[in-house]
């Protein structure tokens, strides 16, 4: 006589709605458990899993007996679940989640934002396909919500100012023969720790760099109008930025790789550089070996500002970390005459930070150091000449 076969355990209706609801829970509740994880020795580590599971039960309109699931049972469940491949085999010290599905609905809904503006803005041609092809996905969302799901309550309105999608270049017969063409390779690039060879068709510095150079890319960032890109050069381990349309529409794969370790250390070195700076320019070999070892000294810079513009000035705390901001004396009606504004700057920002100041023009005054002093009013002399 054949031998009957063992049944499933999750044949019964019981067993098979348990576990149909224990994936609800996962998707509605994405990380849940995750600070039950983290006390996984005091025998109730899935006490917060079990909690969702009959919060959506009930709404659902089911009644469980008290205690139902027991978290033995739930961890047989989320065992079957790893069997199965719905959820991976490590240890979820942050929660439980299926797939891709890390984010509720409300952390979705910010990312979107972020996606729009970053696609629409900042003319990134990936986060402006990402989210045409969400929105399509989401279409349900977002006409259950009446509108309210992609309702844009937070944008990034700073506009990139040159061509930065290949795609919308060719449709209007404007093609730069920019990097932007090879933005992919260079993103691959920076996540496998790969060097490049790179082409530099314009330096409006008027400092000579162009033509090729040898390089590991570290990140791609914006800032104010431009993408820019971060990178070490690979023969001296200089560190710059670099707009990412003054390079040409060369690139070129080489056989140097290295650690990631490595390439994020040396980011991590690119980013001390900018907090400490001002502006995006890292300085020359020398001044970054010096300042990344703790041993370039930073020099006080004093600008005062006057009314309207202080009250501006005054508004950004957190404008560089080691700022300062002193109030000056009050006038006869009980109004402060001025502030100055202090902060301690390597020589290599000087001149971006005189970019800065320029653009309050008569309501700001340079007063140390003297070098900046002079610099600031040299430009105000140029200007009344160019007037005259």
């Amino acid at each position: 006589m054949a031998k009957k076969p063992t049944p499933h355990p999750y044949s019964d209706r019981s067993s098979f709605e348990r576990l149909m609801l224990l994936i609800a829970a996962l998707v509605h509740y994405p990380g849940v458990g995750h600070k039950e994880e983290r006390e996984s020795h005091s025998g109730d580590a899935l006490q917060g899993v079990q909690k969702k599971f009959r919060e959506l039960a009930a709404s659902l309109g089911m009644e469980l007996a008290p205690g139902y699931p027991a978290t033995a049972t739930l961890r047989k469940d989320l065992q079957c679940l790893r069997d199965y491949g719905i959820l991976e085999r490590r240890i979820y010290r942050w929660g439980y989640y299926l797939g891709t599905g890390v984010m509720s609905q409300e952390q979705l809904q910010v990312m979107m934002c972020a996606l729009e503006s970053q696609g629409k803005y900042q003319g990134n041609p990936q986060a402006r396909q990402l989210h045409d092809l969400l929105s399509r996905r989401l279409r349900g969302m977002e006409l259950a919500s009446g509108g309210q799901f992609s309702y844009p309550v937070r944008q990034h309105l700073n506009r990139a100012i040159m061509e930065t999608d290949p795609l919308e270049m060719m449709k209007r017969g404007n093609n730069q023969n920019t990097l932007f063409h090879q933005q992919a390779t260079v993103e691959e690039a920076i996540a496998s720790a790969q060097a490049l060879e790179l082409s530099r068709k314009r330096d409006p510095y008027g400092r000579g760099l162009v033509g090729l150079l040898r390089l590991w890319p570290l990140q791609l960032v914006y800032h104010d109008i431009a993408w820019y890109l971060i990178y070490e050069y690979c023969e001296t381990g200089h560190l710059a930025i670099g707009r990412f349309d003054r390079f040409g529409d060369y690139c070129q794969l080489l056989t140097q790789h290295r650690t990631l370790e490595h390439q994020s250390q040396s980011l991590k070195n690119a980013h001390q550089l900018l907090q400490n700076g001002w502006g995006l320019y890292l300085g020359d070999p020398e001044e970054q070996a010096a300042e990344l070892a703790g041993t370039l000294t930073l020099e006080p810079v004093k600008v005062r500002f006057f009314s309207p513009v202080m009250e501006f000035i005054r508004e950004g705390d957190c404008r560089h970390r080691q700022q300062k901001i002193k109030l000056g004396p009050k006038n006869e009606t009980g109004q402060i005459e001025y502030i100055d504004y202090i902060v301690p700057l390597p020589r290599r920002s000087f001149k971006e930070f005189l970019l800065w100041v320029y653009r309050y023009m008569n309501n700001a005054m340079v007063l140390s150091p003297p070098e900046l002093v002079q610099q600031h009013r040299q430009a105000a002399q140029d200007l009344v000449t160019r007037w005259e």
